[in-house]
């Protein structure tokens, strides 16, 4: 059975059983506490807490969908037998329509007869902490199959959520086929306050998911994923285009191209700040792993492998657009040119010191001096002075210490050594982080502005001046789109750079091009009538009560900001907000519409320049 087939008798198999068929919703997700959608329930958030009306959005309470999802928490894991950074996660869901016996039998049902595999043993919630244990999962299993083997766990292992610091979560089932875990139902019964409280859910919710390709895997019998019909075209592509290179460097090559054009498809551009930062990351340790310190290696063999990814998933039209490709061939290139500009710098100080057979070093020759760096490497490499010349030069630390390591008559680091190395560069990235973060939370209070990771988004005067245009640019799009569209229109999240903001609003429906024009000329009247924008401190229900608008998402304290566009007594935009904005609107410019969207069910999406 091909991975199309799979995908095909899911989703029919759901949809016959009253399940409305959901697209998979971009990889840039509405929540802002997660960087990446990185499962199939992100989008339906709404549905499980009541904020959404799944009747009136899908027209039924279940819906199934097919999710592209992407997790970099272990990056540095791919290219073994199971880690991905971007896969395809298969997913039911219920918000009040049916519960644990239900979810449980079409699970059963899909995979013993759909599927035509045998379930090893299922797993269930053993109960932890005030959590009782899920005996009703249990029984329904064994009224199913009395001879089925029930496995009991802890919260490690069968609790699930939330995704983000808070949302719906609960107790889960867990289904093996030759040893894999390859489907986990959640039923979320609790919401996870920020504080980590659980309270009970007024609508008790069905979430599962299950991903591709270990499905795949487990069907088409294979040993690995990366031997089924999702990977295998891709590898030996890959191994025909570049020479010389190891299992894992294929594994690896093909994940992250993969990650990497769909999130270029969503809108990503590789940059160093958020998405964009991580995006730059998968692409450059791809080529990486093709051997870019051969220095005959060429862009092109890259793309060739990237052009079979997109023919692999042509269900997704979205990697059809040829700039797509033109992208991941521009990173290329500019990636090229550090490479060669860190050779060049390390070659100049390429005399490190030898260890010796008690751990010593000898002795370390004198080395001119180079602009902006260290006249000689230290007498013990370090993640600390890695991360130094990362910061300075952009060469990533594997590479550094793999051209150090290739220096004639130098022996070799061990493994203990490398991952003390490893250890003190990820401290050191993540005190630069706590750097940034401090930093920008005492200026802006974190409003748009600020990673999940704790980078800053502006890295200089300039680009703090641009963020701070669009995000003001936020507040006269979010009052133009209300008065164009009605008062059903909120605020559902914002990311702003400086180079374009991200807006996400409520609205049950495709925007028309005439009243995307109408807002953006209601935004710019707004810019050339040049009306000041001035903050006041007040209480929460007093802001409330004056007519501000407020995220609903985040929880404010007792003691608010209110920006107000306009006089006090005739406002155009009126918001609780952290800041940062400028002092008349004039300061914006000309603000531009560039692309609209659907991010969700109920959830739509703007893009927008200024200059």
């Amino acid at each position: 059975m091909t991975h199309s087939q799979i995908r095909e008798k899911f989703l029919k198999f759901f949809e016959s059983r009253g399940h409305k068929i959901v697209p998979s919703s971009s990889l840039l997700p509405t929540d802002l506490s997660v960087l990446f959608t990185t499962a199939g329930m992100q989008q339906f958030k709404p549905y499980y807490t009541g904020q959404g009306d799944a009747l009136k959005d899908f027209g039924s309470l279940n819906t199934v969908s097919i999710q592209k999802c992407l997790r970099t928490s272990d990056i540095d894991e791919v290219g073994d037998e199971s880690h991905l950074t971007f896969f395809e996660m298969l997913g039911n869901f219920s918000f009040g329509g049916y519960w644990k016996k239900e979810a449980i039998e079409y699970a059963h049902e899909f995979v013993t007869k759909e599927m035509g595999l045998k379930i090893d043993y299922v797993s269930v919630f053993g109960g932890e902490d005030s959590v009782p244990a899920d005996e009703e999962s249990e029984k329904i299993w064994k009224s199913i199959d009395a001879n089925i083997e029930v496995r009991k766990a802890g919260k490690a292992d069968n609790f699930w959520g939330p995704t983000g610091d808070e949302g719906p979560c609960g107790p889960t089932t867990e289904i093996y086929v030759d040893g894999v875990e390859i489907w986990n139902i959640v039923f979320n019964e609790y919401y996870q306050t920020a504080d980590k409280q659980l309270k009970p859910l007024e609508i008790k919710g069905i979430d599962t998911g299950m991903g591709l390709e270990r499905l795949a895997m487990v069907v088409q019998n294979k040993k690995n994923i990366f031997e089924t019909d999702l990977f295998e075209p891709i590898i030996k592509k890959t191994r025909e285009s570049i020479s010389g290179i190891s299992a894992k460097s294929e594994r690896v090559i093909a994940d992250h191209l993969r990650a990497s054009l769909f999130l270029i498809a969503d809108g990503v551009v590789p940059s160093n700040k958020d998405q964009g930062y991580i995006l730059r990351r998968l692409i450059r340790r791809a080529i990486t792993h093709a051997n870019i310190l051969n220095m005959n290696f060429d862009s092109k063999d890259l793309k060739s492998v990237a052009t079979l990814v997109v023919e692999t998933y042509k269900n997704y039209p979205e990697l059809k657009n040829e700039g797509v490709l033109e992208e991941l061939s521009l990173e290329t290139r500019k990636f090229r040119k550090t490479i060669e500009n860190g050779l060049r710098v390390l070659s100049k100080e390429m005399i490190v010191r030898e260890v010796g057979p008690n751990g010593e070093y000898g002795p370390v020759p004198d080395l001119s001096p180079i602009e902006g760096f260290p006249a000689f490497l230290p007498h013990e490499i370090t993640g600390t002075w890695l991360h130094d010349f990362y910061q300075k030069f952009g060469f990533p630390y594997e590479l550094t210490l793999e051209v150090i390591q290739q220096r004639p008559g130098r022996k070799k680091l061990l493994p203990f050594q490398i991952d003390k190395i490893k250890k003190e560069f990820e401290e050191e990235s993540k005190r630069h982080q706590e750097i940034s973060r401090a930093g920008v939370k005492a200026k802006f209070g974190g409003h748009g502005l600020l990673l999940d990771t704790g980078e800053l988004k502006a890295g200089n005067e300039e680009e703090l001046k641009k963020a701070t245009r669009l995000h003001t640019a936020t507040h006269l799009l979010h009052a133009s789109l209300r008065k164009v569209l009605g008062n059903e229109v909120h605020q559902a999240g914002s990311d702003i750079t400086p180079e374009r903001l991200r807006f996400d609003f409520t609205f049950p429906r495709k925007i028309t091009p005439e009243e995307l024009k109408k807002a953006e000329d209601i935004a710019n009247d707004i810019v050339n009538k040049d009306l000041p924008v001035t903050a006041t401190e007040m209480d929460l229900q007093e802001a409330l009560d004056s007519g501000a608008s407020a995220f609903f998402k985040l929880k404010y304290p007792p003691r608010v900001k209110v920006y107000t566009i306009g006089d006090d007594k005739n406002w155009f935009s009126r918001e609780l907000c952290g800041g940062p904005h400028v002092s008349h609107t004039k300061e914006i410019g000309h603000i531009t519409i560039t692309k609209e969207e659907s991010v969700s069910g109920g959830n739509r999406r703007i893009r927008a320049t200024v200059n």
